[in-house]
């Protein structure tokens, strides 16, 4: 049975009268909310040792050390690393033996006269569960959805006010941790894209099924992970560049799967828009194509995120359905020129209904907010199994209702067809290799990448028969 949901100021006001509980909060920027709640609901004494408030920049390197962004991970690093060491220096003798210490610290940007943009914050906690214990760290990313400054600096100090409680008193249940941080909030106002677990507490968490988690729960549409399978942050990879991304169940990654990311690269990376400016390129994973497939979906999860790490490929998780979501998704980050790499039967798909369905504009709302933001569809070519003709996005003929439209897309560049793709290589599917897994046929390792081969034997995946 879930607890019940406790009111901000119920949980500042426990943290307060808390005797245990003692220690300094940092903020910077749009973000001096948190600090606040504790002082309004009263008993603060008993809990603040220090509040910091650097809203000038030439103040906060005086302090923490210059940095090129200042709503950055980096800054909220040194904020939390400076303000614990101080506490520690300043007070571990006098308090040390009675008080378990901590560090709470943000650093946002919020919308202003000057500032339009949407806003977001790092926040983080650095604590001791019990006195004299090692501490450890919980960290977060969240984008700021509200329309007005006042009610984005309400967000950040619920937010906070709701990080700060769960390290307290869920650490010990990190997934409860995360649901209890939109405690008050709703995902009109808040997204937490990013969180990370550190120190001893946290030892047995794994951060990317915590990830997964977020997106299981709604606190956001998508996370990511770097190649070397640590947890990153969209806005940070994604700022201000080109994109490239394929969409795919990659259970297993194929040759095919593979190469059409690589040529879509090729040919994308020449578009003049891009101006020689190299394109971040992901692979999305769905939440739609984890369900129904390993009988321990969490590892089935981990090992895509790995094969993909193990290819040099940065993943994102998602749970955008429909492209058109994918693009509003990616443009929230960047400005620049948005590429899908696609199959000629997820190009059919695309122009079903059922990819439009929920909009009231149906097929052309679809398709223009799908190409508004200079998107285009880089396809890949497939073979008929019953004829063995070899379909390209050029010589696709949709049903007649579509066949003009879709005409327009390709003499005008929003779709394009991706050349050199190997021949013997377009039979290959995910779900031919996963039966030959099954069935011990070792020419699996013929149609996957060998680096995907290697893994796959090693922690014997996708029902690899012994």
């Amino acid at each position: 049975m879930s607890e019940p949901t406790q009111a901000t100021h119920q949980k500042a006001f426990q943290i307060n009268v808390d005797a245990t509980k003692y220690g300094t909060f940092a903020e910077i920027g749009g973000g001096q909310e948190v600090a606040r709640w504790f002082f309004r609901v009263g008993g603060a004494s008993g809990t603040v040792a220090k509040t910091m408030s650097a809203y000038d920049m030439a103040v906060s390197d005086a302090i923490y050390g210059p940095t090129p962004r200042y709503v950055s991970r980096q800054r909220l690093q040194a904020m939390l690393d400076h303000e614990f060491k101080l506490l520690l220096e300043r007070l571990d003798k006098q308090r040390g033996d009675r008080c378990a210490f901590f560090v709470f610290a943000n650093t946002a940007a919020t919308r202003s006269f000057t500032r339009q943009e949407e806003g977001h914050g790092w926040m983080g906690v650095r604590f001791q569960a019990a006195p004299r214990e090692p501490a450890s760290e919980i960290i977060i990313h969240v984008r700021l959805l509200d329309a007005d400054n006042w009610h984005q600096q309400e967000t950040l100090g619920v937010l906070g006010v709701n990080l700060l409680h769960g390290a307290f008193y869920r650490h010990t249940d990190p997934e409860a941790l995360m649901a209890s941080l939109m405690d008050e909030l709703t995902p009109a106002r808040a997204e937490v894209d990013m969180v990370c677990f550190s120190g001893p507490r946290f030892a047995s968490v794994n951060n990317r099924l915590m990830s997964l988690r977020l997106v299981e729960r709604g606190l956001c549409p998508a996370t990511m992970f770097a190649p070397d399978g640590g947890v990153a942050d969209p806005a940070e990879v994604l700022r201000k560049k080109p994109v490239l991304i394929e969409r795919g169940s990659f259970r297993p990654v194929t040759l095919t799967t593979l190469e059409m990311l690589q040529r879509a690269h090729e040919q994308f990376q020449r578009e003049p828009k891009l101006q020689g400016e190299p394109p971040v390129v992901l692979a999305e994973v769905t939440l739609r194509s984890l369900q129904g497939g390993d009988a321990k979906p969490q590892r089935d999860f981990l090992s895509r995120v790995d094969i993909l790490g193990a290819l040099g490929q940065t993943v994102l998780l998602s749970n955008l359905g429909a492209y058109h979501r994918v693009v509003a998704y990616l443009s929230r980050h960047t400005d620049k020129p948005v590429g899908i790499a696609l199959g000629i039967p997820s190009l059919w798909n695309l122009l079903e209904k059922e990819s439009y369905a929920d909009l009231e504009g149906g097929l052309m709302e679809s398709r223009g907010r799908l190409f508004k933001r200079d998107a285009k569809l880089l396809v890949h070519p497939w073979r008929n199994p019953d004829t063995g003709e070899v379909v390209t996005a050029e010589t696709l003929q949709p049903a007649p209702p579509l066949r003009h439209l879709y005409t327009h897309l390709l003499e005008n560049g929003f779709i394009e067809g991706i050349r050199g793709c190997n021949p013997d290589w377009l039979p290959i599917f995910p779900s031919g290799v996963r039966a030959r897994l099954a069935a011990g046929d070792p020419s699996w390792e013929t149609m996957v990448p060998p680096q995907a081969a290697a893994i796959i034997k090693r922690d014997r995946l996708f029902g690899l028969k012994a």
